[in-house]
C-alpha cells in the first residue's frame, strides 16, 4: 500500500492501520446452506415453508464431506475472522429424527471448526419437514405439533451450548419458523399468544450457560404460502426479545422493500445491549441474492459502525443462489461483507458528526461525496495480503480451477 494513502485517510484523522488491524477481529458467520441450495443431509425431500432455492448450476455439494471440502476452499480466500452457520438438517452422523438432535450428531462439525479455527453458530431447522402442518410450526393450534418443535429447538439449545464450550467462542442460536397464513387471517392474536408459551417453554426448559451462547428470534415481513400474515413478526419479536433478555435478529430481507433496515440499527442499540443481523439481498421480495456491494449493505455497515456496534452484534451471512458457481456466491457476498465494513471504518464520523450537529448540512453533504473518491480499494488489497486472502482476479481464478478439477465431476 502506498504511503500517500495512509497518509490521505490521516488527514482525515483516520488510522488505516488501526483499521486494518479492527476489521480482522470482526467476526463473520459463513453460511452453509448456500453451497447445498439449504437440503442438508437428512434426505427430506424438496423444500417447504417459504424457502426456495432457484437455479440448477452444476457443483451443488451432496455431502458433508464434500460441503465441507468446499468450505475448506472458500475460507482461503475469505479475509477476516470467520465462524460457520450451520442448520440442524446438516447432521455431519448418525442422523436423527430432528426431535432428537444432539450434540453428537454435530461433533464432526467440532472436529472442522477447530481445525479451521473458526467459531459456530446455529439453527434449529423449522421447514421443509412433514410436523410443518398447515405451515404451522411453534404457533400450531395443534398442541403435537408444538410439542415436537419445542423439543426440537431445546435440543438445539443443548447443541449451540455444546459448540461454544467446545471452540471457546461464544456461539449464537436464533430460531426462525415460517409459520402464517396465506389469507387474511381470523385470528391474528391467537397464533401469537400460542408461539409466545412457546418460546416460553423453550427458554425455561433447558438453562443454558449464557457465558457461551446468546439465543435470537427473527422475524419475517411474509413468506411463499404466508403472504398475508406472518405469526414471527418484527415487532412480535422485538418486544418478545427485550421481556426476555435475548437477542432481536434482523434479516435484511425480510422487510418491506421500501423499508430501511439500517435505519433500524440506532434504535435496537438504544434498547439492546445485543443484536444480531443476517445479512441477504432481496430482490423485489426474499429472494436471498448474493451481496452486492451497494448501497443497502453499505448502509448497514455504517451504522454498525457509527453506531459502536461491531462488538454487540452478531453478522452472519444468509441467502442461497442455485444459479450460479455456489462456492464463487459464497466468496463474493462475505468479501462484499467486509468491504463494506472496511468502508465504513474509513469514513470520518467524527468529522461528519460535528458537522451535522453545528446544522452544517451543506458541509455533510459536501463531505458524504468526497469521501466516495477516497483510494479504499488500495486499503481492501492491503487488508486481504495481510490476511493471505488473494486479490479479486487471483482468487476467482483459482474458483474457476476448482470448479473444473472438482465441482464438475459431481453428478
Amino acid at each position: 500500500m502506498r504511503e500517500e494513502v495512509i497518509d490521505i485517510y490521516k488527514s482525515y484523522g483516520i488510522d488505516v492501520n488501526e483499521v486494518i488491524n479492527k476489521l480482522k477481529k470482526v467476526k463473520i458467520s459463513l453460511h452453509c446452506w448456500q453451497l447445498d441450495d439449504v437440503t442438508g443431509f437428512e434426505n427430506s425431500g424438496e423444500l417447504t415453508g417459504g424457502i426456495q432455492a432457484t437455479g440448477s448450476y452444476p457443483g451443488k455439494a451432496r455431502n458433508f464431506k464434500e460441503l465441507t471440502d468446499d468450505l475448506d476452499f472458500a475460507l482461503k480466500y475469505i479475509p477476516g475472522s470467520k465462524k460457520i452457520n450451520l442448520h440442524a438438517c446438516y447432521q455431519a452422523q448418525d442422523v436423527v429424527d430432528r426431535a432428537d438432535v444432539s450434540p453428537h450428531q454435530f461433533a464432526p462439525w467440532v472436529d472442522f471448526a477447530k481445525s479451521h479455527k473458526v467459531g459456530l453458530d446455529f439453527n434449529p431447522t423449522i421447514f421443509s419437514s412433514p410436523m410443518l402442518v398447515d405451515n404451522m410450526s411453534l404457533s400450531s393450534p395443534l398442541k403435537n405439533v408444538r410439542d415436537y418443535w419445542i423439543r426440537h429447538c431445546i435440543n438445539s439449545l443443548k447443541i449451540t451450548e455444546y459448540f461454544g464450550k467446545e471452540l471457546g467462542e461464544k456461539a449464537l442460536m436464533n430460531i426462525w419458523i415460517p409459520d402464517g397464513f396465506k389469507d387474511v387471517p381470523a385470528d391474528r392474536l391467537g397464533p401469537r399468544k400460542r408461539l409466545k408459551e412457546s418460546l416460553d417453554l423453550i427458554l425455561s426448559g433447558y438453562k443454558y450457560d449464557k457465558t457461551v451462547m446468546d439465543v435470537a428470534v427473527e422475524s419475517k415481513l411474509f413468506g411463499i404460502g404466508m403472504e398475508s400474515y406472518t405469526t414471527g413478526s418484527h415487532e412480535f419479536y422485538m418486544n418478545y426479545a427485550i421481556k426476555n433478555n435475548i437477542l432481536c435478529l434482523l434479516d435484511t430481507g425480510h422487510f418491506h422493500q421500501g423499508e430501511n433496515v439500517a435505519d433500524k440499527i440506532s434504535s435496537m442499540l438504544l434498547f439492546n445491549d445485543k443484536l444480531a443481523f443476517h445479512v441477504s439481498r432481496p430482490v423485489r421480495w426474499d429472494s436471498d441474492h448474493v451481496l452486492k456491494l451497494n448501497d443497502d449493505l453499505q448502509d448497514v455497515a455504517d451504522e454498525l459502525v457509527k453506531c459502536d456496534g461491531l462488538d454487540k452484534t452478531y453478522i452472519a451471512l444468509d441467502y442461497f443462489d442455485a444459479s450460479i458457481n455456489r462456492v464463487a456466491a459464497l466468496i463474493i457476498g462475505a468479501r462484499n461483507m467486509e468491504k463494506a465494513l472496511l468502508k465504513a471504518l474509513l469514513t470520518p464520523w467524527i468529522l461528519l458528526k460535528t458537522a451535522q450537529d453545528e446544522i452544517n448540512h451543506t458541509k455533510v453533504l459536501a463531505l458524504q461525496e468526497e469521501l466516495k473518491t477516497l483510494p479504499w480499494a488500495e486499503v481492501w488489497d492491503e487488508y486481504c495480503k495481510e490476511c493471505n486472502a488473494k486479490s479479486e482476479k487471483e482468487w476467482f481464478e483459482d474458483c474457476l480451477k476448482y470448479e473444473k478439477d472438482v465441482l464438475s465431476k459431481r453428478g
